[in-house]
C-alpha cells in the first residue's frame, strides 16, 4: 500500500532504479543524494566558463554552446515547441540559457529542449530532464531530480526533492524533501513543509497506528495526477494517493491519504 508503485506508474521514468527496493515510499528520500552523484552527467561547464551567471544569452547544443547567430521561436517548452534556430536549420534538442541564469556550480545536467530563464538559480548536485523550464527566480538548491516536461516555477524553492514526469509547480511553491509524481499540479503558493516545529521525526498515521519514518525531515508524497489548489499547505509527513485533490486555502494533516481523496476543511482527515 505504501510503496513507490503505489504512488506512481514508473515503467516510463528514466530513473526509475531510485525507486528500486523500497518498502515505503518516504525512503526513496534517503536514497536521493547517493543516486544522483552516482548517475549525473554533468554538461554545463562551458556556460561557467565567465562565472556562475550566464551573461549572455545562449543555446546549448551537443555539448558546445552557441551564443550568436541563433533564433528562438517561442512555444510552450514542456510539449516540446521551443524551438531554435541558426541560419535557417532547426538544432532540435538545444536548450536555452537566458541571460541573468545563475549556475551555481558544475555539478549539473539539463536535458534536451529544456529552459533556464533570468534569474533562476540552481545549484548542484541536479539532474534536469528534457524540456523542462525553470522559470524566472526559481531556486533548486541541490540534490533534486527533475523529469521530462516539467516546471520548476516563478519564485518556487526545490530541495532535497523529486519531480516526476510532467509535474508543474508553477508559482510561488515551497517542495522540501518530497516526491510529487507524474502530471502533478501544485497551484500557486503551495507549500509543501517538511520540518516539524520541535525537529522530532515524522511520524505518519497509518490505520489508526502511527509509524515511525527516520526522519526529521519529510515533507508530502504525491502520487500520479494529484492537484493542490491555490495556497494549500502540507503539513510534515502527508501522503497523498493518486488522483487526489486539495481545495484552495487548506492546511492537510500528516497522515496517509487514500486514491482520490477530496481534502477539504471537512474532509481533511487521514487514515
Amino acid at each position: 500500500m505504501l510503496r513507490p508503485m503505489d504512488f506512481f506508474e514508473l515503467r516510463e521514468f528514466e530513473h526509475k532504479e531510485l525507486f528500486k527496493g523500497m518498502e515505503f515510499v518516504w525512503e526513496t528520500l534517503t536514497k536521493l543524494k547517493s543516486y544522483i552523484k552516482e548517475t549525473l552527467t554533468p554538461n554545463i561547464a562551458p556556460l561557467r566558463k565567465d562565472g556562475v551567471m550566464v551573461s549572455r544569452t545562449c543555446v546549448l547544443y551537443k555539448g558546445k554552446v552557441i551564443d550568436k547567430g541563433f533564433e528562438i521561436e517561442q512555444g510552450d517548452v514542456t510539449k516540446g515547441k521551443l524551438k531554435i534556430f541558426r541560419k535557417g536549420i532547426e538544432l532540435k534538442g538545444a536548450s536555452v540559457f537566458y541571460a541573468g541564469a545563475i549556475l551555481f556550480d558544475g555539478d549539473i545536467e539539463i536535458g534536451a529542449g529544456s529552459v533556464v530563464e533570468p534569474g533562476a538559480l540552481i545549484k548542484g548536485p541536479v539532474i534536469i530532464g528534457s524540456n523542462t523550464e525553470v522559470r524566472q527566480g526559481a531556486y533548486i538548491r541541490g540534490n533534486c531530480l527533475i523529469g521530462d516536461n516539467c516546471v520548476v516555477g516563478h519564485t518556487t524553492e526545490m530541495k532535497s526533492a523529486v519531480m516526476l514526469d510532467h509535474a508543474k509547480a508553477g508559482h510561488f511553491a515551497y517542495i522540501g524533501d518530497s516526491i510529487l509524481g507524474n502530471n502533478v499540479n501544485l497551484g500557486a503558493g503551495t507549500k509543501l513543509a517538511n520540518l516539524k516545529f520541535t525537529g522530532a521525526e515524522i511520524m505518519i498515521k497509518i490505520d489508526g497506528k502511527m509509524r515511525r519514518t527516520g526522519l526529521k525531515k519529510l515533507g508530502a508524497i504525491l502520487g500520479d495526477n494529484v492537484e493542490t489548489g491555490c495556497n494549500s499547505v502540507t503539513s510534515p509527513g502527508v501522503l497523498l494517493g493518486k488522483a487526489s485533490f486539495i481545495y484552495p486555502n487548506i492546511n492537510v494533516r500528516a497522515g496517509y491519504y487514500p486514491d482520490n481523496s477530496i481534502i477539504s476543511k471537512i474532509t481533511n482527515k487521514s487514515i
